[in-house]
């Protein structure tokens, strides 16, 4: 074993997938990059992280609520593109060529372009660490995006693609809740 710096403890646990969240601030959607995710129970609830320092952030607080769109790994430049400029100035939509489709549940848009997407409600902002705590209220999948890879950040601008599934499904039955 050879010691690093503390700083790269976060390449080796980085959580979730990226994903890209889309929120609606009256007539104006916009869509932003967040790479700090997590499930935190079988209630449907998850966490993302982020703040005031995102544009989406006073919209996604104002309306508490939003979209979670999981990308393919085959869009990652688009997903890095995306949290690389603000929509405050800039339609991103628009500029990456992305479909916002009607969501059922909640204003902000779907992204035709994903893999899936989640409807949500904020339940909870934890403001020291900038986590939102987020309801799944439906989920919705693109079975035409061939590309299944779930993007996952390092961290370091580096990413990694999901490779093969392992199904120990059986072997974990007794854990696992109804319907999953």
């Amino acid at each position: 074993m050879k010691e690093v710096a503390v700083e790269k403890a976060l390449t080796f646990i980085e959580p979730g997938p990226v994903v890209l969240v889309t929120t609606r601030n009256e007539d104006k959607i916009n869509v932003m990059t967040i790479s700090w995710t997590m499930a935190i129970d079988f209630d449907q609830h998850i966490v993302l992280t982020t703040g005031c320092w995102n544009y989406s952030f006073d919209a996604l607080m104002r309306t508490r609520e939003c979209c979670v769109c999981i990308p393919p790994a085959s869009i990652a430049e688009t997903v890095v593109g995306i949290g690389m400029i603000s929509g405050e100035d800039t339609d991103k939509f628009k500029k990456f060529n992305l479909s916002a489709l009607k969501a059922k549940t909640v204003d902000a848009p779907l992204i035709g372009e994903c893999m899936a997407c989640l409807e949500c409600r904020v339940s909870d902002y934890i403001e020291r660490y900038g986590f939102v705590v987020l309801k799944v209220l439906r989920v919705v999948v693109n079975e035409d995006v061939e590309d299944r890879r779930i993007l996952h950040a390092v961290g370091d601008g580096t990413f990694f693609a999901d490779g093969e599934k392992i199904n120990l499904r059986e072997e974990m039955k007794a854990k696992l809740p109804p319907n999953l």
